[in-house]
C-alpha cells in the first residue's frame, strides 16, 4: 500500500513538472565548428611560430 502511494506521488510530480519542463526555451544546439575552428587556428600559430624560428 505504501509503494503504490509514492508511485502516485511520483506520477503525479512528472506530470507536475512536465509543465515547468516545456515552459523552458530548449539549449542551444552546440556547433561541431568551434573545437575544429580552435584546433585549426592552433595548427596555423604552431606553422607560423615554427616558420618565425626557421628564418
Amino acid at each position: 500500500m505504501m509503494a503504490a502511494d509514492m508511485n502516485r506521488l511520483e506520477q503525479a510530480a512528472r506530470v507536475s513538472m512536465s509543465g515547468f519542463q516545456e515552459a523552458e526555451p530548449p539549449p542551444a544546439p552546440r556547433s561541431s565548428l568551434s573545437p575544429r575552428l580552435g584546433a585549426i587556428a592552433l595548427l596555423a600559430a604552431m606553422a607560423l611560430i615554427a616558420a618565425w624560428q626557421l628564418f
